[in-house]
């Protein structure tokens, strides 16, 4: 429809005040002591040294509170997606 506001059309799949699991990607392997800054997200040490961070992700503060601790371990940030709640991704990270 012409001149109709798209953005207050989203669904809540895409509304960023809903639960949403997100992957964070970081370059390098998170070492244990670390591992419990990242409260029940569950990490993945991959064989090429990446990191990955996966879990459930309340809203956009939470997610911001994550990838602060991202920026305070000095490791960097290689990529951050969401994924649909219930469809684990495959091995090469793709959902």
């Amino acid at each position: 429809m012409v001149g109709q506001n798209t953005s207050n059309n989203r669904s809540q799949e895409n509304d960023a005040s809903q639960p949403m699991v997100y992957q964070i990607r970081i370059k390098g392997h998170l070492g244990r002591r670390w591992i419990g800054w990242f409260d029940e997200m569950t990490i993945t040490l991959e064989d090429n040294g990446d990191t990955l961070i996966t879990g459930m992700v309340v809203d956009q503060a939470a997610l911001h509170g994550y990838l602060r601790k991202v920026r305070d371990l000095g490791m960097p940030l290689l990529s951050v997606n969401t994924l649909r709640p219930g469809h684990a991704a495959t091995p090469d990270g793709m959902p």
